[in-house]
């Protein structure tokens, strides 16, 4: 590169970090004026119950003070949703005295009729023992999902403490964490909001600043293209200067361990590691690592610790996951065999081959196609 080149790309790298800075700013100023259009947030009187039919237990007409009430959001074609059910009906009965919690069906396809709604409550007995209601109209949808600005869909719940204020909103899988907490009265609202408004901040930006670094990826459509990694990198550094608490979220994670897998990958190994353990604002984000290392397996020569992270990221995955029974398991153990055969450890190829053959065969809906498969790589990782 001659002199002339360098300073120009010089000059064009300072122009991308001034543009990141810009972006970051802006995504500042984005959010503040986000939160003066979001009509319900943590602390806030809670919104008033629109309520079409209800389909279990005593009608609810208001929240009363002094009573904890749990709001979850809900659809019978929702898988997830529907794997909360019972986790929230051992919420109902270990606080029955002091919390009710609330079922409220939203969202639901116009040709899912109200009898088909029942049935499917009526089907549950007693692993859906708690109130269960339909919403009037869309008002529920508009009043709380809509008005709290996540736009992260169902399930999703809020809590309305003993003071008739929304002491929290989130995923059902973190109730068992948060309720005794609020029913205790050990919560801090103050402290909730703040995360709440970090957490939003930080999902936005994220977002936004992955755009940004896409223009130095490489080309899905040519197997030896490799991007802009260096590039990627100072970019990144001069966000997480501007914002330190993207250092480990999930998409420029995925951009920084992409990058790193290119260009040092006993670093990109050391930053995985501790991307598995580190929150932001979600959990860990195990997916960045085992998803890279799956799209880079047939285009770059791993290393050895980097096919046993994948397989750590994949583990680590399967025990955090809230609802085991949507995890697609014989899929996981399977790639995870794949990766220890890749870093030519036989033993446990072979042990996770074998871990997926027996997921697969618990499946209600047992491919013959696919448990072929499952068993000619085991035979394959046998062979090695």
């Amino acid at each position: 590169m001659s002199l002339k080149e360098f300073l120009h790309s010089r000059s064009l790298k300072k122009i991308k970090f001034l543009i990141l800075i810009l972006l970051c700013v802006k995504m500042s100023r984005m959010y503040g004026q986000a939160d003066q259009i979001t009509s319900v947030t943590i602390g806030d009187t809670a919104p008033p119950l629109f309520i079409r039919d209800w389909i279990k237990g005593t009608p609810i007409l208001k929240f009363e003070k002094g009573k904890v009430y749990v709001v979850e959001f809900w659809a019978s074609w929702c898988a997830p949703c529907k794997a909360a059910i019972p986790h929230l009906s051992v919420l109902a009965d270990k606080y029955k005295d002091k919390v009710a919690v609330l079922g409220i069906d939203v969202l639901e396809n116009k040709s899912t009729s109200m009898q088909k709604i029942k049935s499917f409550v009526d089907s549950m007995g007693d692993r859906m023992n708690y109130y269960v209601a339909t919403e009037e109209s869309n008002l529920m949808e508009t009043g709380w999902l809509n008005a709290s600005g996540d736009g992260l869909g169902i399930p999703k719940t809020f809590i309305v403490n003993a003071e008739g204020k929304l002491a929290w909103i989130g995923h059902p899988k973190d109730l068992a964490d948060v309720l005794p907490k609020i029913v205790n009265e050990t919560w801090d609202i103050k402290d909730a909001l703040d995360k709440r408004n970090s957490d939003r901040y930080l999902r936005k930006l994220d977002d936004s600043l992955n755009n940004e670094l896409m223009k130095y990826r490489e080309n899905d459509f040519k197997k030896d293209s490799i991007g802009k990694p260096e590039l990627a990198l100072l970019a990144i550094n001069e966000i997480v200067i501007n914002e330190p608490r993207l250092k480990y979220a999930p998409l420029v994670a995925y951009n920084t361990f992409t990058s790193l897998l290119k260009t040092n990958q006993h670093k990109a190994y050391e930053y995985g590691k501790v991307v598995l353990v580190t929150s932001t604002y979600e959990d860990p984000a195990d997916f960045v690592i085992y998803d890279a290392i799956d799209f880079f397996s047939d285009r770059l020569k791993l290393s050895k610790e980097i096919y046993e992270l994948g397989a750590e990221a994949h583990q680590m995955h399967i025990d955090k996951f809230p609802y085991p029974q949507l995890l697609n398991l014989p899929k996981h153990y399977s790639k995870m065999a794949e990766l220890y055969w890749r870093a030519n450890d036989k033993l446990k190829a072979i042990e996770t081959q074998q871990k997926a053959i027996e997921a697969l065969k618990s499946k209600n809906n047992l491919s013959k196609t696919e448990m072929e498969k499952f068993k000619s790589l085991l035979q394959k990782y046998k062979n090695m």
